[in-house]
């Protein structure tokens, strides 16, 4: 029986339906999995409080200070609010109970369960080194710092680890994370940001202490770092992630991706400003837990006090406004301040550990430290004559507000390094030719002095660490043991990483022949492990102590077995005199600080008025002596002198043990001023500085001053040609033509000839026959004629006088970017309606039919042409775009891509989104990106997709781009297919007509 086939209109219902039963299914599926995905959310943000409940359930047990703080965010959190009731009542509940029954006896479950909680907080306690560090044995105190992270760690709560520097706090991080791998069996991984400088010793401590780590180091070039993310960081193949300050910054949208377990911050003090970039960076990470490291004293006035519990505990101290306002509202009496204060450091008692060397490492002999004073040689205090006489009103103080202190600053600058070396400066050094002899030592009173030191140092067998704030003092210091004969080491901020540890290494390895080790303050001050040597010299001082302490203990560390002794040069009556003086009273500040538990609002800067103080401290004295300034000296003399005035220097600032009176203390001038009070400014601040008096020269040698006045380092640009006058300019842009050019040059030519112009003859042959012809056609010019000025003055109408270089310039941008024929809108370009489209179109008809003769023609016409080439490619990619949306009815769910990448970034909704709306806006519409990162912030489908959401305008412009691409690959494949069934369709026809 023949079947009957059903109508076509039937097929096409069926199809219809087909399709919506379809979508209602998807539709159904992905409601579904939103309502997952919001209870999931829910689930692990109920989670999140109930873990915030127990957190603040162990710190309300340290300090009732916090109770203050949990209701101003059960006042901002509905839900918090409804767990923290519902934990109050189960807690007074049993209180009742246990109130009510005198007699209450423990059941059998509750007593196992505080077994248990008693057991699991013992289990993971170490009395001693665990079996997992294998690169020694760990110090009881440094047992002791893992048992409390371990504890931190069991309580949910963030810490400090702020033991003294050289304590091996490096170790203790390590062997914590060591911890969670061996016992605990985290799955997720952690993120250590360190300095550059000490980035090489981590990763190197990893594989000594704790092997087994998968650690992964984020640096170098755009393309190593690309290449990194990529292959390792996003597929999550490490452990560790080492990386410094620098790259969390430039790798922020990586780092952003990951669900960190831990995020360590190693010298945490570069975070204590909540406003800086890197504070705000690695605050928007997320992790489970956080770990700051710092060696440094807390300077912690409010601020900074809030901005470390942020960081810490950022759900509860999320408002510095409220924070401050609690503090100053409650604070207003003196004695009630006081109160306060140390109530706020129970705050941060529970998450600090702090241990200094004297308490805990008995076998560390103590550092012996010694002020070596030196004093300015000729040459020296000539250059420092010179430095206060150049700005001599600067120096008395003497200046406007707005510019007094960046003049003062530059004066403080150029006098440090007057102090260091007088070589510093350009011109300073007798040469060319530049020679390394004895004027390297003898013209500077610290290398006289550091010369003789280092001899006794090398006869007994002791080994030095050089510190410098410049790098060009280095380069000094260099020479010198070049000169010498010492063998050294070198590293400075520009060092490579594979040089520095080549560097480390060779210094430290048994049997060196290194004898000095020459660092920067700043670069070589920071985690670096030098306890072969046992001698520090400090150069010069740094603004900050903290700084030089940490250069010291780069010697004074665990490992270290003799005593260390520091030597400091000082420019005796000097500057450096005077911020050695403010070093001594800001560590006292810091004892003060830590002991009594005060707050310290620390000035990062120096006032106007402090900076003249240091300026002037021994600037009379200098200014006006005459007496040789040799070292006659031995060094044993200079070295005993040094340590009575560093003992005179620190019982000066010992007998303080009031804040206030410290900081209200201003060290009186050791140098009288000369010629009595009157010479005392009427304000009151320091001393008036009189310029040296001039010395005459009895006789002058004229000669010599004219061989400097005629002496040239360059020479001197030839004249210009005289022109004729009333002419006009000819650029090659207005498109003049060319008889008007041909008429004025023989003007010029005869004008030239009528005044006697004689062309400059140069030297080189080639330059000299060029002007020669030239000078034959000003001898051989006629003026023009009657009919020929008409002739001229009629061509000068001819061209577009009034187009200047900015008209023609914006004109062939707009041809580039709009189209050669779109007049209007390059009017629009030129803007300001300096010129009609009508205008645009005359020119733009002369210069298209001329472009050829410009100098730049073929570039111009390239650049528009490459430009209409790619509008071309933009419509068909945004024909193409458009094309694959519409296909859909519901695009935001349906639309179908053709991913090729292994690795995404992007999820299908996001990359659907992003052509939804591009689409929809156009790829030639202005702003586009910068409109759909907005949509995307405002679209409720990613109101907890913070990817998407920090992606700026344009990191999704090129996603969008990529995307095309992928659109255009796909499009070119439909082609080939249709193309080839169409073919395939056609054989079978021609094969029946030849059969």
């Amino acid at each position: 029986m023949e079947q009957v086939a059903p109508p076509e209109s039937s097929t096409a219902d069926a199809r219809r339906a087909h399709r919506e039963a379809a979508r209602r299914e998807e539709s159904a599926r992905r409601a579904a999995q939103n309502e997952d995905l919001d209870a999931t959310r829910s689930s692990l943000n109920r989670q999140k409080t109930v873990d915030s409940l127990k957190r603040f359930s162990y710190l309300l047990g340290q300090t009732e200070l916090f109770q203050h703080f949990i209701d101003m965010k059960r006042d901002r959190d509905p839900e918090f609010a409804s767990l923290l009731n519902e934990s109050q009542e189960r807690r007074g509940k049993a209180a009742r109970a246990n109130a009510s029954d005198t007699r209450h006896r423990k059941s059998e479950r509750e007593e196992d369960e505080e077994l248990l909680r008693g057991g699991e907080e013992d289990e993971f306690m170490f009395r001693e080194s665990p079996a997992y560090v294998k690169g020694g044995t760990m110090r009881d105190y440094q047992i002791q710092g893992l048992n409390w992270m371990i504890s931190l760690y069991h309580h949910g709560i963030n810490g400090i680890l702020a033991d003294e520097m050289g304590l091996g706090k490096t170790l203790q991080t390590i062997s914590f994370l060591g911890y969670l791998k061996h016992y605990r069996n985290t799955p997720r991984f952690h993120l250590v940001v360190v300095p550059k400088s000490t980035l090489d010793n981590w990763v190197r401590e990893f594989e000594h202490w704790v092997p087994g780590f998968r650690v992964l180091t984020l640096r170098g070039d755009k393309e190593e770092r690309q290449d990194v993310v990529q292959t390792r960081l996003l597929p999550q193949d490490f452990d560790v992630l080492v990386t410094t300050y620098e790259m969390c910054l430039r790798e922020k949208s990586a780092l952003r991706k990951l669900s960190w377990e831990y995020i360590v911050i190693d010298e945490a003090h570069r975070i204590k400003n909540a406003d800086s970039q890197l504070s705000q960076v690695v605050r928007s990470f997320s992790s489970r837990a956080r770990l700051l490291i710092t060696g440094t004293p807390l300077q912690n006035n409010l601020m900074e006090l809030w901005s470390l519990l942020n960081f810490l505990l950022p759900d509860v101290f999320s408002s510095a406004d409220d924070f401050e306002s609690w503090f100053t509202g409650r604070g207003d009496d003196e004695s009630n301040r006081d109160n306060i204060v140390q109530q706020l450091h129970k705050v941060l008692r529970p998450f600090l550990l702090r241990r200094v060397k004297a308490d805990v490492e008995k076998s560390l002999l103590p550092k012996k430290e010694v002020n070596v004073y030196v004093g300015l040689t000729d040459m020296q205090r000539r250059w420092y004559r010179s430095l206060l006489e150049k700005d001599i009103d600067a120096v008395n103080g003497v200046t406007s507000k707005k510019e007094g202190k960046t003049r003062l600053l530059n004066i403080v600058m150029q006098l440090r390094k007057c102090c260091n070396h007088p070589y510093l400066f350009d011109g300073a050094e007798p040469g060319p030719p530049f020679t390394t002899d004895e004027h390297l030592v003898d013209n500077a009173g610290k290398m006289v002095v550091l010369d003789r030191l280092l001899k006794r140092l090398r006869e007994q067998g002791s080994r030095v660490l050089i510190f410098s704030q410049m790098s060009r003092m280095l380069d000094i210091l260099e020479d010198y043991c070049l000169f010498r004969g010492y063998k050294y080491s070198r590293i400075d901020g520009s060092s490579q990483h594979e040089d520095r540890i080549a560097a480390i290494d060779e210094y430290n390895k048994p049997g060196s022949e290194k004898f000095i080790f020459l660092l920067t303050t700043r670069a070589g001050g920071l985690g670096i492990n030098l306890t072969t040597a046992d001698t520090v010299v400090l150069y010069d001082s740094d603004w900050n102590p903290q700084a030089d302490l940490q250069a010291m203990d780069r010697a004074h560390r665990i490992g270290q077995t003799k005593q260390v002794h520091v030597y400091r040069f000082v420019t005796e009556d000097a500057i450096e005199e005077r911020i050695l003086e403010r070093a001594a009273q800001k560590l006292r500040l810091d004892q003060l600080v830590i002991q009594q538990g005060h707050t310290q609002a620390t000035k990062s800067a120096q006032s106007k008025d402090e900076l003249v103080d240091m300026i002037q401290h021994g600037a009379e004295r200098i200014i006006s002596a005459t007496e040789p300034a040799d070292v006659q000296d031995d060094i044993d003399a200079i070295l005993a002198r040094g340590e009575h005035k560093t003992a005179e220097l620190q019982a000066k600032y010992e007998k303080f043990t009031n804040l206030d009176d410290l900081n209200n203390f201003k060290s009186e001038s050791t140098l009288a001023p000369q010629g009595g009070d009157d010479k005392r400014k009427a304000g009151g601040l320091g001393v008036w500085i009189e310029p040296s008096k001039r010395e005459r020269k009895q006789n002058y040698s004229i000669d010599g001053y004219y061989r400097d006045a005629m002496r040239t380092t360059s020479k001197p640009a030839a004249p210009r040609a005289p022109r004729a006058p009333k002419q006009v300019t000819t650029s090659e842009w207005q498109f003049y033509p060319p008889r008007l050019v041909e008429l004025q040059e023989r003007e010029t030519a005869a004008y030239q000839k009528s005044i006697g112009y004689q062309v400059p003859k140069p030297e080189d042959e080639a330059g000299a026959a060029a002007a020669a012809a030239e000078q034959e056609v000003i001898d051989k010019a006629e003026p023009l004629t009657e009919e020929e000025i008409a002739e001229k003055e009629e061509l000068a109408t001819q061209g577009f006088s009034d187009w200047t270089r900015r008209h023609y310039q914006l004109f062939v941008k707009g041809a580039e970017k709009h189209g050669r024929d779109e007049y209007a809108l390059i009017a629009e370009e030129i803007g300001g309606g300096e010129k009609t489209a009508e205008e645009v179109q005359r020119y733009a008809e002369v210069f298209w039919a001329k472009v050829h003769e410009l100098s730049d023609g073929d570039r111009i016409v390239q650049r528009v042409e490459e430009g209409e080439t790619r509008r071309q490619r933009q419509q068909s990619n945004e024909e193409i775009l458009r094309r694959k949306v519409s296909s859909y009815s519901a695009p935001l769910q349906q639309m179908q891509i053709g991913h090729s990448q292994k690795v995404r970034t992007y999820s299908e909704e996001e990359d659907r989104f992003l052509l939804v709306r591009l689409a929809e806006y156009g790829l030639s519409a202005e702003d586009v990106y910068e409109r759909i990162r907005i949509d995307i912030l405002r679209h409720p489908e990613f109101r907890f997709d913070w990817f998407i959401k920090s992606r700026t305008a344009p990191e999704l412009q090129r996603r969008c781009q990529t995307l095309l691409l992928m659109l255009q690959k796909e499009d070119e494949d439909e082609k080939r297919s249709r193309k080839r069934a169409t073919e395939e369709a056609k054989a079978p026809s021609k094969k029946a007509r030849r059969q």
